[in-house]
């Protein structure tokens, strides 16, 4: 068994059963497998639980398993570990980063912060632990603009690290919040003419919208929110096209929910590829899974003094979604 590589590497039975062996592994270990809605298809079939941050932030604090198995990137299994330190934490591939997180180097961020000292420093959960070890409150695209709403309307805000999440905010709520500039790979490739163009194809579809893609594109939305608003918007609206703005690893959940619909990926900006992917999500495969499960590797670990000052936001921000009733 190797795991240099961020996962582990070893060899595997061709003829072996691979969905029947993960779900025997994990009865076997207690373990849970949480997965994020951009996750391979393959991979979210095998899942207890399926969802977006908040969500997945949220059941780790819940869960009574020995093992999460977080199957999405490195900081989703940070944030797992440093809410159930006494448990195992694994990540099939850590090398599944986070193009958005990476835009935030802790040092850097600390500095602005530093440079700030009479801010509220409010942080979207895709940075690392130690970003958020400097942060006063943790926010998903779920919650972020009822958290920044309950903060007091004269305070000083820096937000970081994504600035269409940041600029998103500002415009709904009215607040001028300091911005770090960061993004999102994917969220940023969409095209602007390729979106136009799919919309007059597609004359009756509704277009959804994440907030971290850019203003030029948020404006042709019909729905701008998370990936589960776009989901429970896709669910329950009557319109039977929608065009979706967001990582492509969703529409296997809403095709999911509803087969009579039709849901068109919108593309990115270059290449010829129909719809547009995170490639550190599709690391995580199903030999990568098993093998996490069988050997119990690679694990996510915390320096202990960052996680004891990273909890403190990220529980902050359970406890306001719990006071707003975004969550139960």
């Amino acid at each position: 068994m190797n795991v240099d590589k961020g996962y582990v590497d070893a060899p595997i039975d061709p003829a072996l059963d691979l969905r029947s062996e993960i779900l025997r592994l994990k009865q076997e270990h207690n373990a849970v497998i949480m997965a994020h809605y951009y996750q391979r298809q393959e991979i979210q079939e095998l899942a207890d639980y399926i969802g977006d941050s908040l969500a997945l932030a949220q059941l780790a604090a819940k869960t009574d398993a020995e093992v999460i198995v977080l199957c999405g990137v490195h900081f989703m299994g940070e944030t797992a570990k440093i809410l159930c330190p006494e448990k195992t934490v694994i990540v099939p591939d850590l090398s599944a980063g986070c193009s958005l997180a990476d835009s935030c180097p802790a040092d850097e961020f600390e500095a602005f912060v530093n440079a700030h000292p009479d801010h509220t420093v409010v942080s979207y959960v895709n940075t690392s632990a130690a970003v958020k070890a400097v942060t006063d409150v943790v926010v998903t695209s779920s919650n972020a603009k009822q958290i920044v709403e309950s903060l007091p309307a004269d305070a000083k805000i820096i937000f970081g690290p994504d600035r269409n999440l940041g600029n998103y905010i500002n415009s709904i709520t009215g607040r001028e919040m300091l911005l770090w500039d960061g993004a999102c790979h994917v969220h940023e490739q969409f095209s602007l003419k390729k979106l136009l163009d799919l919309r007059r194809q597609y004359p009756e579809a509704k277009v959804l919208v994440h907030p971290e893609c850019p203003k030029p594109i948020r404006i042709l939305a019909d729905k701008v929110g998370s990936t589960q608003a776009l989901l429970n918007y896709a669910v329950n609206d009557e319109a039977q096209q929608f065009i979706v703005c967001t990582e492509s690893g969703i529409l296997f959940q809403m095709q999911r929910q509803c087969p009579e619909k039709t849901f068109i990926p919108a593309p990115p900006e270059d290449g010829t590829c129909a719809c547009n992917e995170c490639n550190y999500m599709k690391l995580i495969t199903l030999e990568k899974l098993y093998n996490s499960l069988l050997y119990l590797q690679p694990t996510i670990e915390v320096d202990p003094d960052i996680a004891a000052r990273a909890v403190k936001p990220i529980e902050r921000m359970l406890d306001i979604s719990k006071q707003l009733g975004i969550i139960k």
